[in-house]
């Protein structure tokens, strides 16, 4: 039979370190940097812990180490599929590392953002990535408190708390709208949905690129704070007709968006791109896939989680980075939905 165990968290690591044949500061090596003990040792402790069924204590060796060994990340959805793709390149970049990754969803709320924060700040974690670099004064309060490196993703700014990877999203938006332009559309309207910060600033350059070819109207632009839904799109779309039946093109905040407004037209029988150009703003899987092929904004959300995550575990082992703001940029993917039809 196998050694009885007691009741969870009972397990005191001296135990650990007995039954493995060791001390009790190599045992606590094995959690620390298991790769300073030798092959052996590691199994023995290993096996130990298995058998017992020993839990580390982080509360308390976050006391012994003034930080835990976690990574916090913050971001505000899983369901949106541009923060799922940026998790899953951060958990397979961190991989391998000895500080796990916890999640924490804001749900786009600035007073969740700082509820969240406080609650990392008090388990002093060893890093922190969080979305954005439009955090309330109370939030940049607690960032600049924490004590260990913070990353903040999705975009660039002037003052980042320490490190930043992200890209421009006025940038992005403007480039969109000179291809539109560029193809002899006048008439284009903006969609937009759930309008944080990052969309808000879309529409900064959207409505500049416009100015600067005089043509910006506010009757061509809808938008709303519901979250985003391809049933949205074309739901937005129709609004956008009901005020101005007579635009050329529309520029969408999301793909998600863009495929709604796709499928309206396809509904109402308006040909693209003769008669109407499209793009979107992400450029998803499906962008490529649709019928005809949706132009999108291709954002680099796999390296900006691999980015994310390398530069605070670089950090953390005091490798500080020479450049702490990294701009990926963006590309624009020019498909079908924008581009006159060869004849």
């Amino acid at each position: 039979m196998g050694r009885k165990q007691t009741k969870a968290g009972k397990i005191r690591l001296t135990e650990v370190a007995k039954l493995a044949g060791v001390s009790p500061i190599t045992a606590s090596r094995f959690f620390r940097n298991p790769e300073a003990l030798s092959l052996s040792k590691r199994e023995r402790v290993d096996s130990a812990v298995k058998e017992l069924g020993y839990v580390p204590n982080l509360a308390a060796r976050a006391l012994a180490s003034h930080r835990t060994e976690v990574i916090g990340v913050v971001i505000p959805s899983l369901t949106n599929n541009v923060f799922a793709d940026v998790l899953l390149c951060i958990y397979a970049a961190s991989e391998g590392s000895r500080d796990p990754i916890q999640l924490a969803i804001t749900r786009y709320s600035i007073l969740q953002e700082e509820k969240v924060l406080r609650l990392f700040r008090a388990q002093k974690p060893a890093g922190l990535i969080v979305t954005g670099i439009n955090q309330t004064a109370e939030s940049r309060t607690i960032l600049e408190s924490m004590n260990c490196p913070v990353t903040q993703i999705m975009e660039i700014g002037d003052s980042p708390v320490d490190m930043m990877v992200g890209f421009s999203h006025y940038d992005a938006a403007f480039a969109a709208i000179s291809h539109i332009l560029e193809q002899g559309r006048r008439r284009i309207g903006f969609l937009g949905a759930r309008m944080d910060p990052r969309v808000q600033r879309r529409f900064e350059g959207y409505r500049d690129a416009m100015k600067a070819a005089s043509l910006f109207d506010p009757t061509l632009v809808v938008t709303t704070s519901v979250p985003t839904t391809v049933t949205l799109g074309g739901t937005l779309f129709a609004d956008l007709l009901a005020q101005r039946h007579d635009i050329d093109a529309v520029f969408c905040v999301n793909d998600d968006l863009a495929l709604g407004v796709l499928f309206e037209c396809q509904r109402r029988q308006i040909a693209i791109p003769r008669d109407l150009a499209i793009v979107g703003f992400n450029d998803l899987e499906f962008t490529a896939s649709a019928v005809p092929t949706l132009t999108s904004v291709r954002t680099n959300r796999y390296e900006m989680g691999r980015h994310a995550v390398m530069m605070v575990i670089d950090a953390i082992e005091g490798r500080r980075p020479q450049e702490p703001v990294i701009d990926l940029g963006f590309e624009l993917m020019v498909r079908e939905s924008s581009i006159p039809q060869s004849t």
